[in-house]
Formats: C-alpha cells, structure tokens, sequence
C-alpha cells in the first residue's frame, strides 16, 4: 500500500508521450493517431483555449461519443486549467440544459452531427436570450478523424446524419478553424494544484436530480494509478484496449481512456456497441483488455456468431456499472479464454473503490478487494455512527484518495452522504475475513415482505441460472397483505420462451417462500442507460 503521489490528469499523457512517442494511441476506424500527434493536437487545443480567454476553473463541456476530438478536448481543457463537464449524447434537450446551467458551463464543444448539434444549438441560443452562463459552442467535424476513404463515404451515405452549422466565430464556432490559428506554439499552462478540480461528473440520478460529482486532479489520477497497479497485466506500451464504454460515462474515462493512456496502450475506440463490430474488432486488431459491463458480456456469450471469431487476445476485461452474475462470467470466461473480474465504484470515488484480483485468490460473487490507500467500513443500517464487523450486513463506506470533493453546489447533499471524509454509498454489503466485500444490494432496492428482508440482486443471481432467462430485473411493488411483494420482469433467449406457470413452479423450487414474485411481466427487453446498466426506475 504505497503512497501514490497525486499529480495533475494531463501529466498521464504527458508521460506516454514522453516514453512511447511513435507508438499508436488512438486507433478510430483504423485512423491511427500516435502518442507524439496527441500530444501536440492537445497543446495545440489548450493554447487555442487560453488564447481565446478561457481562465482558471472555467467550466467547459463535452458532448459528443467516443472519438479522437473526446480525448484531445479531455486532456487539453485541463491543460488549459479549466474544469471538464462530461455530457451524455443520449440526453434530452431539457435534460442536457438542466446541466449545463447547473454546472455553470461557458462553453460546449460537440460534433456536427444531427444527434447532437440542434440540441446545443438550441441551448446555446436560450442562453443567450436569458443572458445564462452559456456564451458559446465549438463544432467539430465527426468526418474529420475518419480515414480515406470511410470520411468521403460517410458524406455520401451517410450525410443525412450530419447537421450544416450556422458559423459565425462569435458564438457558434468551428473547431477546425480553431485550430488552424495559431502559428507559434508557445505554451505556458496554468500551475495545477492537485486539489483543482478537474472534472464535474453527474451521477446516475438514482435518487432524483443528477448531482455534479466535484471530482480533483488527484482523486482521477490516483484513481487510474491505483486500478493500473491492481489490475494491469500487460506490460507498458504493450496492450490495447478496446473501448465500448462512452467516456462521458466516469467508469470509462478511468478505466478505458486514462488507464490506457497511462500504460501507453492503444485505445481502439467505437462511438457505439455494435456487436459484430466489437467482435471483428478483437479478432482483428487484438485488445488485451475490453472494461464493460455485465450487459454486453451477455450479448457477446449469446450472439449466435460469436463462436466464429477469435477473441484469444483478451487478457483481462473488468465488469462495473453493477452486478455480474456468475453465469455471464463464467460463460465470457470460457469462450475468451480471458479472466473477467467484477470490480465495484461510483461517480464519486472517481469511481474505482475495489475489484477481484485478475490471477490471485478470488472469491465468487464478491466485488473483491478494496484498492490500495482505500479504507472501508460497514456502519449500521439504523445507526450510522456504529461500526460493524465481519460478516455483519450494513452500508458500505470508503475513505481514500480517490473520493471527490463534494457535490457542485450542493453542500446540504453533500454533508449527507460525506462524513469526516467518509463517503456513504447507499450499498448495504459484508465484509468477510479475508476483506473481501460482498455486496447486497442497493439499500434503496431492498424489499420488505412481511417484514422479511428481500435483495433483489441475491434473487437475480438465482433467475439467472435458468437456461431460458436472456436478462432479468426484480423491483418492490405495493401488496395489501405483506406490505410489498417481488415483481420479475425477464427476456427471454431467442427461441426459448416458456410459460408463466413453468416460470412460476421455477421460483417456487429456487427461492424462499417471502421471495417468490407476485407478477411476472415478459419483455422483448429492459431499459438500460447509456452504458448498459439496466434502468430499475424505469420499471417502477
């Protein structure tokens, strides 16, 4: 458990630019962007931001999928001292607005395309009505980072997708005239302390209104720091990892972007899960490493073709964003030959807290090990000033380096779920004699029959063992005799569908009587957020 020293998020590429210049550290589409190029696009990109008078601490949004502009945005606002606010694409209008003044962004930089140009254009132009915090977009070219010729196809076939910008270098501008600007790169950026913050990151929104995670240069670099000595097993400057996750998504931009980066791996980067895409990816371009969720491991071991591709390069693929079921696991594991591990975090603990160790002694149905310099504790469900011991169920709470600041703005929620520097999770888990962490299950998704304690997530486990059950969900509804009953919403796998009453005498058998649901609703599917983690709320 040594001391990481806490340094600013950029000094990462800083570093692998230094010590792998020459070697690949995008690859989007089979454009290639080198170490060396990144680095000079991302100086380039902060002097561009400076020059143009952005300060200290300003707060400056992306809003766009994975792609090479992600990355040179990410590391050069905060080269140039500003804050980086991650938007989702898949955001409403409304939603997407409720943000952005929340978090007093000035400036949003997105791609022209139709998915999400009019909706900040929009944004931008009620703004500047009300005289708001934002003053202007920056556009950029989706085509631009595509190579020849899938950039002059795209236009062909694809050019309904693009939006046609209303430049006009005030307050709608183009990024690639930007940065076409400056002739003289003479960089001097801002002194960074490692308490700046550098991102604000809003959570799921699980209870109501998202909330901006205040996340430091030193919580996100000791976050990566501690994940690359935890679970990297590719030497530096030697892997690649292939990332699905969104970046605007916190657990992708530790584990995919930073990670990667840090350990001088090539990010293979795909602006959506695209099954076939993903798995001719891995056959082709050889990812050692695919972070994911336990979602898309699933689609992977179920998609009839998966079983023609080669996926032997995959060394390690970390599973977050919730619960692995144990069947996911071991089916991923046998058809990739790679060790798949669940690791567990949340927007902000930046978000990493602990994982399965990728060779060692691990345990089924853990969330493994705390990371280094990470303390927890389980506290009383009724009492939270009362410590509890092993094997004792109570809510998890962390200390550690990787814990952010506070809530922007938000000091009252912020007292609420950090104490003394100890960060309240909402988690209820145990904590067995070995240290292991196992977790129960959300304390707000507990359901109380007859005043019997029911874990959804213990139940799931156990619907998923059955051979015909694709995905599954278990929330709380009302009942008039035992205060709230189980209902199971499941899909099926293709062609093996079976009826209620079958799927009834099968929970009779595997759960204990207060388990057993009231309803079962068959869907074709669940709803899921952006990075596939299912959507519980939706189903209440």
């Amino acid at each position: 458990d040594e001391k990481i020293e806490p340094r600013p998020v950029f000094d990462i590429l800083n570093q692998s630019a230094a010590r792998f210049p020459s070697h690949a550290a995008i690859d989007f589409f089979d454009k290639i962007i080198t170490f060396k190029q990144l680095d000079e696009l991302v100086n380039y990109f902060a002097q561009v931001l400076m020059n143009s008078g952005v300060k200290k601490g300003q707060k400056i949004g992306i809003y766009m999928p994975n792609c090479p502009y992600f990355v040179i945005c990410y590391y050069a606002i905060l080269k140039a001292g500003a804050v980086v606010v991650n938007y989702s694409p898949l955001y409403s209008e409304s939603e997407l607005k409720t943000q952005v003044d929340d978090s007093d962004t000035e400036i949003l930089i997105t791609l022209n395309l139709k998915l999400l140009y009019p909706k900040a254009e929009s944004i931008l132009k009620k703004n500047l009505e009300a005289d708001g915090g934002l003053k202007k977009i920056i556009v950029a070219d989706f085509t631009k980072y595509l190579p020849f010729p899938k950039n002059i196809l795209f236009r062909l076939f694809k050019g309904k997708t693009l939006s046609k910008p209303a430049f006009n270098n005030k307050t709608i501008i183009d990024f690639d005239l930007l940065m076409n600007v400056i002739t003289d790169i003479q960089p001097k950026f801002p002194d960074i302390h490692p308490d700046d913050t550098a991102v604000i990151q809003y959570t799921g929104g699980t209870t109501g209104v998202p909330k901006g995670a205040e996340l430091t240069h030193a919580n996100i670099y000791i976050n990566t720091m501690q994940s690359k000595l935890f679970a990297i097993r590719v030497p530096d400057g030697e892997g690649a990892t292939l990332t699905v996750l969104p970046l605007f998504h916190v657990f992708a931009m530790t584990t995919c972007m930073n990670l990667g980066l840090l350990c001088g791996h090539k990010l293979i980067l795909h602006p959506r899960f695209e099954i076939k895409k993903v798995l001719q990816d891995i056959q082709k371009k050889k990812p050692t490493g695919m972070p994911g969720v336990a979602s898309m491991y699933n689609a992977i071991n179920n998609f009839p073709e998966t079983k023609n591709f080669n996926l032997k390069s995959l060394k390690i693929c970390v599973s977050g964003g919730g619960p692995l079921p144990l069947e996911i696991k071991k089916k991923f594991e046998a058809l990739t030959g790679c060790s798949l591990v669940e690791g567990y975090g949340l927007t902000e603990a930046s978000p990493v807290v602990s994982c399965n160790p990728p060779e060692s002694f691990s345990k089924e149905g853990s969330i493994g090990l705390p990371f280094p310099n990470t303390e927890i504790f389980i506290t009383d469900l009724n009492n939270p000033e009362k410590f509890l011991g092993v094997g004792e169920r109570g809510e998890l709470c962390i200390k550690g380096p990787q814990v952010m600041k506070g809530y922007y703005q938000r000091p009252d929620a912020t007292l609420k779920c950090l104490e003394k520097g100890m960060l309240r999770t909402g988690d209820v888990a145990t904590v067995d004699e070995d240290g292991f962490i196992f977790i129960v299950d959300r304390i707000k998704e507990m359901v109380i029959v007859g005043g019997f304690k029911v874990y959804p997530r213990n139940m799931e486990e156990i619907i998923y063992q059955h051979p015909s059950i694709l995905e599954c969900a278990v929330i709380g509804i009302p009942d008039e005799y035992s205060g709230q009953k189980t209902k199971v919403f499941v899909v099926f796998k293709q062609g093996m569908e079976i009826s209620t009453e079958e799927m009834m005498a099968y929970f009779k058998e595997h759960l204990a009587k207060h388990e057993v649901p009231k309803e079962i609703e068959f869907r074709d599917s669940l709803p899921k957020s952006p990075i596939g983690k299912i959507l519980k709320k939706e189903l209440k």
